[in-house]
């Protein structure tokens, strides 16, 4: 479930294990200046939030948006922000993808149409494609083909070279089969790091899978090991802990496989404890290429 909030403001979605959502709404000043929007965020950046939209297709607006979700998101409150443009074509939108490059963010196109036929800026199509997420019960899941609901059709039908485009330039696309509206693929708009090419975090599923495994991991230790010492046997107990949770994903396939968890004591601090480990990503199945041999 998602919502935008018309011209009274940024809207935040908040997902309980991406399965049932809450709509939080903070109401932004008539004027819609930049300060009121960025105080919005502010707002929202202490609820507990896992998607985050806004009714603004301006692009220091959604680039304001873009820090509430870094911010948050590096304060141990993980989430994501799903923003659209307003009449943008493919170019525009690669362009404005290049511009928020982040991991955090998600841009959708085109714009929608309502039910009389009525063209609806993408920030609507932006809405909705967050209820999707908000829904998914799989972070590994990929969105492609998933149906989007409460959309009458596309202002755009997009050429395969256009998807192309958008794809690489970090937009995910949406398009219309047999009624049907879904993404073509999901996307974030992170595509550079220092002014290089960078795919590492192109799928939105790695991200989705990051902010699924970490708050897992996070929320088991926190639970179980309140009033501990940092002893020996302790770090014993909270590094098999970790092992439980990763194995649980692994079972899941949101992360293929995981390497060597370290637990110690901070040197620099002896009442810290240093938890350590690495995984990989379970990757979506976004395309499948026939190679035929044929013998006649």
């Amino acid at each position: 479930m998602a919502e935008a909030a018309g011209s009274d403001g940024g809207c935040a979605c908040t997902a309980a294990g991406r399965r049932a959502a809450t709509v939080v709404a903070v109401r932004v000043a008539d004027t819609g200046a930049l300060a009121d929007y960025q105080a919005a965020f502010e707002v929202l950046g202490r609820q507990d939030a896992q998607i985050l939209i806004c009714d603004s297709a301006e692009e220091t607006v959604q680039q304001a948006l873009r820090t509430a979700v870094e911010t948050a998101s590096s304060g141990r409150k993980e989430r994501i922000a799903v923003v659209g443009g307003d009449g943008d074509t493919v170019a525009q939108l690669v362009e404005r993808a290049t511009a928020l490059n982040s991991e955090r963010v998600v841009l959708v196109g085109p714009d929608a149409v309502d039910s009389d036929g009525e063209t609806l800026p993408a920030i609507f199509a932006a809405g909705a494609l967050a209820g999707v997420i908000a829904a998914g019960a799989d972070p590994a899941v990929p969105l492609n083909g998933a149906e989007v609901k409460g959309l009458s059709g596309l202002a755009v039908e997009y050429g395969d070279n256009d998807i192309d485009l958008l794809v690489r330039g970090g937009v995910t696309p949406l398009e219309s089969v047999g009624g049907v509206i879904s993404p073509v693929r999901g996307i974030t708009t992170k595509t550079t790091t220092g002014g290089a090419a960078d795919t590492t975090w192109r799928e939105l599923t790695t991200i989705l899978i990051v902010d699924n495994i970490i708050p897992a991991v996070r929320a088991a230790l926190r639970s179980k090991f309140s009033r501990t010492k940092n002893t020996v046997r302790n770090r014993g107990a909270i590094r098999s802990q970790v092992i439980v949770e990763l194995e649980k994903k692994v079972a899941a396939e949101i992360i293929d496989s995981y390497g060597e968890v370290s637990v110690s004591a901070s040197a620099d601090d002896p009442t810290v404890c240093l938890v350590e480990f690495s995984f990989a990503v379970a990757h979506g199945l976004n395309q499948i290429y026939l190679t035929v041999h044929i013998t006649v």
